[in-house]
């Protein structure tokens, strides 16, 4: 052992100081305070945290912050008090940006560009991709003495041990939402790669920058600096890194089968401060057997919408054939124009002839299902721009002009279920969302997913026969009818007891500025399902999220500031002496 015996009794001490309290102690750091620190030892070098706190003591910074009570306390091995103790975490975050931000970052863009998304017919546990990232992740993970265990390649687990028995599991996937990389252009035409970061401004393009590898590398060096500084734990924490909470989610239950399930569960995937509820994820799927064509005009021969249910992309193309493009395609620009002036002009239509084709296409705001609001889904506008053709423009009908009669007559442009007549709200966790997303063709069907997210207040069973007995109504008088299979889960709800959810809503807060109150998400993480689960950031909920975005990114700043944010919460939470 490397760690002299002053250094390990200093953190027995710190331990044993934490063993006569329960109500909750604040940090005497405040944000401003925070970034002080920061930018004084921004060019410092720093050896370690011992190191790091010898150096502020003897700062004016110390002197501001009232910080050097709980700094010569530590150095000096002598117990502290709650709030002192709080403090040191506080610190350590902040050490972990100042030592490891640089190289965090690099990691990032590293995992980035390890394009993890699904590929059709090949599962996730046999892409080689995912045999990459997973050899990436087995790498650090002894780099940085942790124990790592690939289980099958479908989930990666790295632990950091403590005494005891008590888990606590941190949770964060590896696999990323597919990407039109055509659609990845900013405003000023500058194109990006979806999996090569990119930096401008304080902004860190790319794929899974937001969503979520920013989660795992934080989270990986938080631990590391955990092992590094040789704090003692009273319990265990492991990183569990899913690869298929994109897709299918079986990943996390697979491994569940095998292992003991975590005491203790809390997702980085989500939003800040503390989530402690999620709404249930539901899809209504409609299949339409292709058909013949029929009646005079263009026919309409493919659509592309979202690549996933979960996306809403930013836009929707539409191909259609025509013994004469040009008309068409000023008819189409006409009432596509029309359109948009009618329903909010706050989106574009555009027609172009292309070969001896003429390209629809709706451009809106990209954004994740579970925010519609965030976002102006072309998918919904392109279905119903097609319903109210008829009679302006002549198109002949067959099954994608069935499904834009079927968007537009049930879901419209509303994604709160008015339309359909299904919409209802909880106080707490908000409305029911319905957003047209995923639209897939294959030589039988066209497909088209509506994403639900779904508020307590109603059960799975009962909101299932209200949808499915008003479409199968509207199945009867249209005489359209789809194939439709319906999945609701059930929503998420958690009584927010114990110390470690009242020092995670600390943490959190404090650092951010945020008001101290429990959040509610329309998005479903890993700890759906499992004990004591909650998200723990990485998002801030003020701000519009980026994941399932064309041009996701990450700011820099916000990065590390999870960074810090991450190694606090372990720290605090790992000595709590009860949970």
């Amino acid at each position: 052992m490397n760690c002299s015996l002053k250094h390990l009794a200093a953190a027995t001490l710190i331990l044993a100081s934490l063993s006569s309290f329960t109500t909750p102690a604040y940090a005497n750091i405040t944000p401003q305070q925070s970034a002080a620190i920061l930018k004084t030892f921004s060019d410092a070098p720093v050896t370690d945290f011992r190191q790091f706190l010898g150096g502020l003591a003897k700062s004016d910074l110390a002197k501001t912050a009232d910080l050097g009570a709980a700094i010569n306390a530590f150095l000096g091995n002598k117990t502290l008090a709650p709030e002192q103790q709080n403090e040191i975490h506080r610190l350590l975050g902040i050490y972990a940006r100042v030592k490891y931000g640089n190289a965090a970052n690099e990691t990032l863009r590293e995992l980035v560009a390890i394009p993890t998304f699904r590929v059709d017919g090949v599962a996730q546990h046999d892409n080689p991709e995912f045999i990459r990232i997973a050899d990436k992740l087995k790498g650090l993970a002894q780099a940085f003495n942790l124990t790592f265990r690939n289980i099958d390649n479908r989930v990666y687990e790295i632990t950091l041990e403590g005494r005891g028995d008590e888990v606590v599991g941190i949770h964060a996937h590896a696999d990323v939402v597919p990407v039109t990389p055509e659609n990845w252009v900013l405003k000023d035409g500058t194109r990006l790669d979806p999996f090569k970061v990119t930096l401008i401004g304080d902004r860190m393009y790319g794929r899974g920058t937001e969503d979520d590898k920013n989660g795992i590398v934080v989270a990986l060096y938080a631990m590391k600096v955990i092992k590094e500084e040789k704090l003692p734990l009273a319990r265990n924490f492991k990183l569990l890194v899913d690869t298929t909470e994109e897709t299918t989610g079986d990943a996390i239950p697979y491994y569940f089968e095998r292992n003991p399930t975590p005491n203790y569960n809390l997702a980085l995937d989500g939003s800040y401060p503390v989530v402690i509820a999620e709404k249930g994820y539901g899809t209504v799927m409609a299949s339409f057997t292709r058909r013949a064509a029929e009646g005079k005009g263009a026919e309409i021969t493919a659509m592309t919408g979202g690549l996933a249910t979960n996306q809403i992309p930013s836009t929707s193309v539409a191909t259609l054939v025509t013994d004469k493009p040009a008309e068409l395609a000023a008819s189409l620009q006409q009432a596509g124009a029309d359109y948009a002036r009618r329903n909010g002009g706050n989106f574009e239509v555009s027609a172009k002839v292309v070969g001896q084709d003429v390209q629809l296409t709706v451009t809106g705001v990209s954004a994740h299902s579970s925010e519609p609001e965030s976002g102006v889904n072309p998918v919904a506008r392109m279905l119903d721009l097609i319903n109210s053709l008829d009679g302006k423009v002549a198109l002949k009908h067959n099954h994608i002009t069935d499904a834009a009669r079927y968007a537009a007559d049930n879901w419209g442009l509303d994604y709160l279920g008015g339309k359909l007549g299904v919409g209802f709200s909880d106080a707490f966790m908000g409305p029911l969302t319905a957003s047209p997303t995923y639209v897939g063709m294959d030589e039988k069907a066209f497909k088209l997913a509506v994403n639900l997210r779904v508020p307590k207040g109603k059960s799975p069973d009962v909101l299932k026969a209200e949808i499915a007995d008003k479409l199968d109504a509207w199945s009867k008088h249209s005489h359209i009818a789809p194939a439709f299979d319906y999945s609701i889960a059930e929503p998420m709800y958690r009584n927010p007891e114990g110390e470690w959810v009242k020092a995670l809503l600390s943490v959190a807060s404090e650092n951010l500025g945020m008001e101290h109150k429990y959040g509610t998400s329309a998005g479903a993480t890993s700890v759906h399902d499992l004990p004591n689960g909650v998200q723990f950031g990485l998002a801030r909920p003020e701000l519009k999220y980026t994941g399932h975005t064309d041009n996701e990114f990450k700011t820099v700043d916000q990065f590390l500031l999870d960074l810090q944010i991450v190694t606090e919460m372990l720290g605090r939470i790992g000595q709590l002496p009860k949970l």
